[in-house]
């Protein structure tokens, strides 16, 4: 006899897309139910422990403002905690944090458990149920039937996943881990496109067996950085990680086992990750280089397993080995296990509206890897839109959709469904043509009102953010008003060698120069000293963000204007006006191109590769613009 169960949402897959669906979706109430193949690797970190970098770690802020987990589950976890990028501008500025792996799967599981309207279900889905284009559920390996009104897809690289050791080929997902055999032939039954991507991961190594002394340390930071805006301070053991390089010996060895590379023996045909290049890539990429840099990172507190980001792997296992002992300080090298490569299958992102549900079948959402991206952050920030619209779907509420220059998630899912991937798409800053307003300072500016419009925003959140808010437009209020003399300040413009003035302004004008900061002039200004130490809440990130918001209020302002400008476009809807086929003034590859995505309106028509800006303005002709 069949067992079912009745829910709101079901999301398939407990990775870092499925985790913060799941959350977010029961959270606003929705009854969820979380399917996963293993409990024990829920949030599992398949390659590097480590959240953020460029563009990525803006990601993490983003979802920590929207009132996602990752961020605090981050800083919770945190064994190295870096802001890169602090030579450039703050739009540049991205955070990083090398985790404890165990601790991370520990916490967010703890999260998920004791989160109402949530269970978790260890099974296989096998199969997504549909009737006349609506989601109606799935139903799993072990017979169980999970009803419910919105499905969301985050099984990362488990779809018939194939992992790649030299010349041996093993069905998983990840490491040790079973694929997903039966679920894309399901998806492709309802009229879904699939294909095949790669990715990979480098070896594990013993810490006992490596010479630390001989490898540069590369030390953390302690300030007031971190990922979440209401976490606390980071409460593990803060520790190094360290690099060192490839040699000429190594790179021999290496290319005498490119004939048995699965990446270039015609074993692997699927398209890997431009952005995160196998070792023996960058030997065929970059033949004339002698050298390649290596980071030595920890896995955890308590465990001796480093990860050696920099040395991703398909060769053969024993080539993997022999080239590491070929590097002075890993001449004694003892592995875990060796690097391997995986090819899985993803669905074509144009298939799916922004809302990251489906084109083909009403209620069923995508989130993560399978819609062609890579990386923890990217899929975090996927799960969690993609969650809160299979929440609102359950309610008959309007999708939420984040624009281009509303968040970096907004950029991400624009890009998927209006360009589609070729390869594995990662987040870069300069994919962002409004990164001076989408900056890691900001995001809970940016996002936390969406956050208290959907119930993910705890009390506490709430009133941080208020005050925060409340006390950046003071300082700001504080220094357009402040009068500054000549006599008060020039000893100390002098000291610092900057321009003395010639006559008074107002502390305002003196904040854009560059060797000067609020706290250098708070030092020389007791009034405005007082000032600064009576924010209590917050106090360090506040005065930053206030900083910030006037050193670049220029820039910030000219990019606001550019924004609101292109807004004009995204306000002209032109999905169901034209039969694109019979617009013979259109060039042939805009009308295939705007056939197949069918934008929602003429500003996402305009990032579609192949139309043109002629073929934009025969569309605002025939709109009568």
């Amino acid at each position: 006899m069949e067992t079912v169960f009745h829910y709101d949402v079901v999301v398939v897959g407990a990775g870092h897309a499925g985790c913060e669906a799941a959350s977010a979706a029961a959270r606003m109430g929705a009854k969820t139910c979380l399917v996963t193949m293993d409990m024990n690797k829920i949030a599992q970190m398949s390659c590097n422990p480590a959240v953020g970098g460029i563009a990525k770690g803006q990601i993490v802020r983003e979802i920590d403002a929207l009132g996602g987990q990752m961020g605090e589950v981050t800083d919770a976890t945190a064994i190295q905690f870096r802001m890169l990028n602090r030579s450039k501008g703050p739009a540049m500025w991205s955070p990083r944090a090398q985790c404890d792996r165990a601790r991370f799967i520990t916490e967010w599981r703890h999260r998920l458990e004791n989160t109402p309207n949530l269970n978790i279900w260890q099974d296989e889905v096998t199969e997504v149920i549909a009737e006349q284009g609506v989601v109606k559920g799935v139903r799993t390996i072990w017979g169980a039937t999970l009803m419910a009104r919105a499905v969301v897809i985050t099984a990362g690289t488990f779809l018939r996943g194939l992992m790649h050791i030299g010349r041996k080929q093993v069905s998983g997902g990840r490491c040790a881990e079973p694929a997903a055999a039966f679920l894309t032939e399901s998806i492709n039954s309802l009229g879904i496109r699939s294909a095949r991507m790669k990715t990979g991961t480098p070896v594990r190594i013993d810490k006992r067996s490596v010479h630390l002394d001989e490898m540069t340390v590369q030390p953390g930071e302690t300030d007031y950085h971190r990922f979440s805006y209401i976490s606390p301070m980071r409460p593990l053991p803060q520790l190094p990680c360290w690099t060192t390089d490839t040699n000429a010996e190594v790179h021999e060895v290496l290319r005498s086992g490119l004939a048995d590379s699965p990446l270039y023996n015609g074993q692997i045909k699927s398209i890997g990750p431009r952005y995160c290049p196998s070792i023996e890539t960058k030997l065929v990429t970059f033949p004339d280089r002698d050298h390649h840099p290596l980071f030595l990172e920890p896995e955890g507190v308590e465990t001796n397993e480093l990860y050696l980001n920099g040395f991703s792997s398909s060769l053969p296992m024993n080539v993997q080995i022999e080239a590491l002992k070929r590097i002075p300080c890993f001449r004694d090298i003892v592995v875990y296990r060796p690097g391997y490569a995986i090819e899985y299958d993803f669905f074509d992102p144009t298939q799916l509206h922004h809302s990251l549900e489906t084109k083909a079948v009403s209620g069923l959402f995508f989130a993560g890897q399978v819609n062609g991206t890579t990386g923890y952050e990217e899929a975090a920030g996927q799960g969690l839109m993609a969650g809160i619209n299979a929440a609102l779907k359950c309610t008959g509420s309007e999708p939420f959709v984040l624009h281009r220059d509303e968040a970096y998630i907004g950029v991400l899912i624009d890009d998927l469904v209006t360009k589609g991937v070729d390869e594995p798409y990662r987040m870069f800053t300069s994919r962002a043509e409004y990164r001076i307003l989408l900056r890691q300072d900001n995001a809970d500016i940016r996002l936390t009102p969406y956050a208290e419009k959907f119930g993910l925003a705890t009390a506490e959140r709430l009133q941080r953010f208020h005050a925060k808010k409340e006390k950046i437009g003071e300082i700001i209020d504080f220094c357009k008003q402040y009068p500054i003399k000549p006599n008060d300040i020039n000893a100390f413009l002098e000291e610092v060698d900057t321009t003395p003035l010639q006559r008074g302004c107002k502390l305002f004008d003196l904040i854009n120069r560059p060797q000067l900061s609020l706290l250098k002039l708070a030092d020389v200004i007791a009034p405005f000293k007082e000032f600064l130490a009576a924010i209590t809440s917050d106090a360090e990130e506040t005065i930053e963000a206030a900083e910030i918001e006037m050193k670049y209020h220029g820039y910030i302002a000219r990019e606001r204007a550019m924004a609101d400008k292109m807004q004009c476009l995204e306000n002209i809807k032109i999905r169901g006006h034209f039969d694109y086929d019979s617009i013979t003034q259109l060039s042939t590859e805009a009308r295939q191109k705007l056939t197949s995505i069918d934008p929602e309106t003429l500003a996402q028509a305009s990032r579609i590769p192949g139309v043109s800006p002629s073929d934009i303005s025969v569309l605002l002709v025939l709109m009568g613009r």
